[in-house]
């Protein structure tokens, strides 16, 4: 029986083991928390459930389906209120609904009627021929300066904490760039997308009951108990005669030595040089392999009584645009978006601070960062007094960015694997931080 060793239980990591157990083999996962899932993280305190990760599953591709119906996923999620189908941005210091169809197109005041119009022009603007282009370079150019600032600013905001001049188009949204090029324009582009057999009919958007972390604990459950090392750390990795031989340490133990046929590195790019590598073909790679930019980002629980939010809630969330110059990057309505997530009559809000956009804020201490959403919120949302619930949680480095660098990541971790018989690398540093990238990632 083969055996493999998997190093770090995010949910790419976990995914890997289950997929390497399914296959045959015997397999060892050390994780240096007490925990898997890696950014995963749910908790319930005093009736309020909180997501410190991803807060919701887009489910639109039928591979993503697949693996959450074999993992038994499916039959556990639950859909997102239809409310949560209203998303809406800041614009001129007020919370505004984006379109949700064609007639609200031309009635909501997401963008002037220049704006609209030049929206309009877009199958109409030819082809690019940049291959390194950023995100803000292709959206301005398909779309018009004002759709950059009040549609693509505050959306990159929201999925990576980052400013889209700083994204690749090819890393971060390839779909776009391919269907660009194929199709000439977005728009006629999404429609014929409709009709690829490999979306699913319907898109859903999906949580558990018990939050996020739901899925990376399932998958724990259906790997052997005495699979999972957990509060172990790999702290040396040589080749020896094509097996490779893992020196790992758990808190206050001794060191211990395995050998393995196949080592899959899963641990995020800030990591991977805590590791001693020894014995590598291409070793001078590894560094290329652990750049990744990461910026810090805080989330600000906040909840309520119902009476005391004068906005009606009735969305997503909202999003707010680098040019109105606020100190938040955007809230989530979570009470809005899947039930159970807050006490009877009262709401959850989950406020993004930080990111590339304003770097220190982030860090600012807990009192001044409370009293900093608190006065956003009562300008934007109308809320009234102190909240009666509130919680922080920090990511020094939140995001690994699909910048231009990313391509050079996934360059080395090629030329790593190619060179070293049985070494795999994979994670959200390579293949993307969206959920269903983390489940389809391949090692290959």
């Amino acid at each position: 029986m083969s055996r493999t060793c998997i190093i770090g239980g995010g949910l790419t990591g976990l995914v890997q083991a289950w997929q390497s157990q399914q296959a045959g083999h015997k397999v060892t996962l050390f994780e240096a928390n007490d925990t898997v899932g890696g950014v995963l993280q749910s908790e319930r305190i005093d009736g309020y459930l909180l997501d410190y990760g991803a807060n919701t599953l887009s489910l639109r591709h039928q591979k993503v389906a697949r693996i959450l119906g074999e993992l038994g996923m499916l039959d556990r999620s639950i859909d997102a209120n239809p409310e949560a189908s209203l998303r809406f941005i800041v614009r001129s210091g007020k919370v505004v609904s984006l379109p949700h169809n064609l007639g609200s197109f031309f009635s909501s005041p997401f963008l002037s009627p220049l704006g609209k119009l030049r929206l309009l022009l877009e199958p109409f603007i030819p082809k690019g021929k940049e291959d390194e282009e950023s995100v803000a370079g292709f959206i301005s150019r398909r779309l018009g300066k004002e759709a950059l600032d009040f549609a693509g600013n505050p959306f990159l905001s929201g999925v990576y904490a980052a400013k889209p001049e700083s994204l690749s188009l090819k890393y971060a949204f390839p779909a776009l760039q391919e269907i660009e090029q194929k199709h000439g324009s977005l728009f006629r582009g999404m429609l014929k997308s409709k009709k690829n057999p490999e979306r699913l009919s319907k898109s859903r958007l999906i949580s558990f009951a018990s939050g996020m972390q739901e899925m990376p604990n399932r998958i724990l459950g259906l790997l052997p108990a005495e699979c999972v090392q957990f509060k172990t750390r790999a702290i040396k990795i040589e080749k020896v005669n094509n097996q490779w031989k893992v020196t790992s340490q758990s808190k206050g133990s001794q060191k211990t030595k395995e050998t393995f046929d196949q080592l899959i590195c899963a641990v995020p790019a800030s990591k991977l040089l805590d590791i001693e590598w020894k014995g590598l073909v291409s070793k001078e790679l590894l560094p290329i392999l652990a750049e990744a930019t990461h910026h810090p980002l805080s989330l600000v629980y906040h909840g309520y009584d119902r009476a005391k939010v004068n906005h009606p809630l009735d969305g997503f969330g909202f999003l707010v645009p680098e040019v109105e110059k606020r100190n938040i990057l955007g809230t989530l309505f979570s009470s809005t978006l899947f039930p159970g997530r807050a006490p009877e009559n009262k709401v959850l809000l989950t406020t993004f601070v930080g990111g590339e956009r304003q770097p220190k804020l982030a860090n600012l201490e807990d009192s001044k960062l409370h009293s900093l959403v608190l006065k956003e919120h009562q300008q934007l949302l109308g809320t009234q007094g102190r909240p009666c619930f509130q919680k922080i949680k920090r990511w020094p480095n939140a995001i690994p960015l699909p910048d231009a660098k990313m391509g050079d990541r996934q360059s080395a971790a090629r030329d790593l694997q190619e060179g070293n018989n049985g070494l795999y690398f994979t994670g959200s540093h390579l293949c993307g931080v969206s959920l269903p990238n983390c489940l389809e990632a391949d090692i290959a």
